[in-house]
């Protein structure tokens, strides 16, 4: 390792020294303009650096209790209790962690899911729900690169950050719909209409939404039973409280066990120059409490007790705004659970 990057110091030099005759140092990075803000993150920024004491942050989806500090789930502890001391420091596979990616499939896919028991999905443990889009979009370049992707209007916008810069066409298709402030149904099936589409799901709230893992998955399972092949980008960020874990996973349904292999193959070999290794830490603390029947029942009644919370809080949100005489519907507020951010 340190001959390796020696080397790479060594070479840098001399290319830096061959052209000093003719550029000064200090002009390497002169046309460098500052980033255009993140939208989201922006927000944020804005938020710590306003100093009123009645302010709230509306902008990144981190949940936080009454008094607007983050929250560690209690069976995040425990699992981190038995991870305490008895944690070497070795690099995980390319792949990730075998407990963890099994796991998260049982939770996408179900439980008794045939497609898990016959090997056809291919998985890797991915850096959160960011991570494995960005790694789903490189493969997708790579391997299929006369495709495009449909987003969604609106959607996150760090989607089309990641298949930009992977370089992959993009088209967006309807789904918002201002008037009702619901689904354009009608426009976005228009916008779909040519058969032939792979799914690609982006679940970053799995319980989050209804306060049910299982009942948040059910889009998933009516795609799987009208005998789609589908990808689906799974994030702990949310649902386990481990936002800065980075903690996730990719999966793509394949036609049979041999192509799976192939696929997470290649995986694996476009995560190599990436990052290599995905990190351990987030990964044992995800697997210990979903193989623990305890501990995963303690995670269910946190992951509802949340959702049930966030409920709550737009249901008085909508009632606040009724009784102080809008003349708006606020209906949207209480029959949607949408959410996305920066996952």
């Amino acid at each position: 390792m340190a001959m390796r990057r020696s080397i790479g110091t060594q070479v840098f030099q001399r290319w830096s020294s061959g052209l000093g005759a003719q550029r000064s140092m200090c002009s390497w990075f002169q046309g460098i303009e500052a980033a255009p803000k993140d939208p989201i993150l922006g927000v944020t920024e804005a938020f710590l650096a306003d100093e009123s004491p009645h302010k709230v942050n509306v902008g990144v989806g981190a949940y936080r209790d009454d008094n607007g500090k983050p929250v560690v789930l209690e069976c995040v502890r425990e699992a981190e209790r038995r991870i305490a001391g008895n944690l070497n420091m070795e690099y995980l596979p390319m792949g990730g962690s075998i407990d963890m990616i099994g796991e998260s499939l049982k939770l996408a896919f179900g439980e008794n899911s045939d497609y898990i028991k016959d090997k056809k999905i291919a998985a890797v443990q991915a850096l959160s729900g960011t991570g494995a889009c960005r790694l789903f979009a490189d493969f997708q370049k790579r391997f299929l690169p006369d495709s495009q992707i449909y987003i969604p209007v609106p959607t996150w916008a760090n989607h089309h950050n990641i298949w930009r810069d992977a370089r992959v066409p993009q088209r967006t298709y309807h789904y918002y719909h201002p008037e009702t402030k619901g689904l354009d149904f009608a426009s976005l099936m228009d916008d779909i209409k040519v058969k032939g589409h792979f799914p690609f799901f982006d679940m970053a709230y799995q319980g989050f939404a209804s306060g049910d893992p299982e009942r948040d998955a059910k889009a998933i399972r009516i795609f799987l039973e009208d005998g789609h092949l589908i990808g689906c980008a799974q994030s702990y960020a949310k649902n386990m409280g481990l936002y800065g874990q980075r903690v996730g996973c990719l999966s793509v349904l394949c036609e049979d066990d041999k192509q799976a292999s192939a696929v997470k193959s290649q995986l694996q070999q476009l995560a190599r120059p990436m990052y290599s290794n995905p990190p351990v830490h987030g990964a044992l603390v995800v697997s210990i409490i979903l193989k623990d029947s305890n501990l995963k029942s303690l995670w269910l009644k946190e992951v509802k007790g949340m959702a049930d919370r966030i409920i709550g809080m737009r249901t008085a949100l909508r009632e606040n705004l009724e009784n102080l005489g809008s003349p708006l519907s606020w209906e949207h507020i209480t029959n949607q659970y949408g959410r996305r951010d920066n996952a």
